[in-house]
């Protein structure tokens, strides 16, 4: 078992990056917001809120361990075995006292450990029982996710917890039920946990895997080789270990006559936030962040303000860091953050553009031409395929975000990274289309 020294809760803080000076009606302000938690984890450090749970005591939390154990999970014979291996490492990495449960999926969930509508308090003597039953494992029958969602929802909803966390493993596509019955499934169980998704292997839908990741703000990745699971299962794990605040909200209010444009996460990974807004009294809304631990994220808001005349300056947003109490409260964590607007006649005030802001809108549109580049290629538009790899290519080479060239570079040959001018490659394998699939939303900070 991984040992896990715990410390207080984690400190918020906020910092806005902004060019808040706008031209004589100017109306559109743009906004970095990095939201840092430091000081709890498994580092240690400065006290935090009392609040969330008592100092020196590690916050309450329960894990559902969704394995795939459709039929196509026996080829090869290695993948079932690795699958095994993978769950007996993430159980290995339980913090005693967490709650757990593991579910075999295949066109119906079922109750692999501990059964009964339960979950386990996880010591060593749970952790061995969990491990044994995984022996019981095998590869047989369909794939229907939603199911296996409801299932680890009713599990972890039963208890009495801070954190509720979701891992799952899938090999092939969801096949065995609708997409509509599996979007139902994600909506119920939106807010409800979040969940961590895996393809292992090359026969899954990416967009299935990244849209699962998406509704239940977890992380998606490919696994191509199966032997890498189990050390992918660990740093999971290891990661879900370390959240100690659940359901953490982006609190934005805006005073009369402005309009939010769009609020979206830009680090570590793009993440669309606009249309999960929730309503929290006049003139304000929560944006959910989920679960959090020692780190940092950064998010793009944009706002629309009403035009005003040169001098004129206003307060475009206040936004605030919030979690939900059972009460039907919520407690402020402290963090603040103010969006400014200024109007000036100073045009090269009024002009530039924030470092944060342009390095986060390219980051945003390398995402987007990367998906519309493979979904073109998919359709055997060749040359739209080849100019959106090529500005991706451009985009990733000017943002330093080195990953993403790596990837880009196996999915086409690079001429010019400066210019954007690739050849596609006549052979791409399959296994390295899905892992820019898959990772095209990551992004890399901005230079300091």
């Amino acid at each position: 078992m991984a040992n896990f020294a715990k410390s207080s809760a984690p400190r918020f803080s906020m910092d806005v990056y902004q060019n808040e000076f706008l031209p004589e009606g100017g109306r559109e302000v743009n906004a970095i917001v990095t939201v840092t938690a430091t000081g709890g984890g498994t580092i240690g450090g400065a006290v935090g809120a009392p609040h969330l749970y008592a100092p020196g005591q590690a916050p309450s939390a329960a894990v559902a361990i969704m394995v795939d154990c459709s039929g196509s999970m026996d080829y090869p014979p290695a993948k079932m075995r690795n699958a095994r291996e993978a769950t007996a490492a993430a159980i290995d990495t339980l913090r005693d006292g967490v709650r757990f449960a593991v579910i075999g999926g295949t066109h119906m969930a079922t109750e692999v450990y501990p059964g009964g509508g339960r979950v386990a308090v996880a010591d060593a003597a749970t952790r061995d029982q969990a491990k044994q039953a995984l022996r019981r494992l095998s590869a047989g029958g369909g794939t229907a996710i939603g199911t296996w969602l409801r299932l680890a929802d009713r599990l972890l909803s039963s208890a009495d917890v801070a954190i509720r966390h979701g891992i799952l493993l899938t090999d092939g596509r969801n096949e065995h039920e609708s997409p509509e019955e599996l979007q139902r499934a994600l909506t119920e169980c939106a807010g409800r946990f979040t969940c961590d998704a895996r393809g292992v292997g090359t026969d899954w839908e990416v967009k299935e895997v990244t849209g699962i990741a998406s509704a239940l703000l977890g992380t998606a990745d490919i696994v191509a080789d199966p032997a890498a699971l189990a050390a992918d299962f660990t740093h999971m794990m290891e990661t879900a270990m370390g959240k100690e605040v659940a359901d953490v909200a982006l609190r934005v209010w805006t005073p009369v006559g402005t309009a939010i444009k769009f609020v979206k996460q830009v680090a570590p990974t793009v993440e669309e936030l606009t249309d999960r807004r929730t309503e929290a009294g006049p003139r304000a809304g929560d944006y959910p962040t989920g679960s959090w631990g020692d780190e940092s994220r950064d998010y793009h808001l944009c706002v629309e303000v009403p035009a005003a005349n040169v001098g004129r300056e206003m307060l475009a947003a206040r936004v605030s860091l919030v979690v939900p109490q059972p009460d039907g409260s919520v407690h402020n964590l402290g963090a603040q953050g103010l969006v400014r607007a200024v109007w000036t006649d100073d045009v090269v005030a009024s002009t530039a553009i924030s470092p944060q802001v342009a390095h986060y809108t390219g980051q945003a549109e390398l995402a987007q031409v990367i998906q519309q580049g493979i979904d073109l290629r998919k359709a055997g538009d060749l040359d739209g395929a080849t100019a959106k790899l090529g500005r991706a290519v451009q985009l990733a080479s000017a943002s330093g975000n080195a990953d993403t060239a790596k990837l880009l570079a196996k999915v086409v040959d690079v001429v010019d990274a400066a210019t954007g001018t690739v050849r596609l490659k006549a052979k791409v394998a399959e296994a390295d289309e899905m892992t820019l699939e898959t990772r095209s939303t990551k992004t890399v900070r901005v230079k300091k």
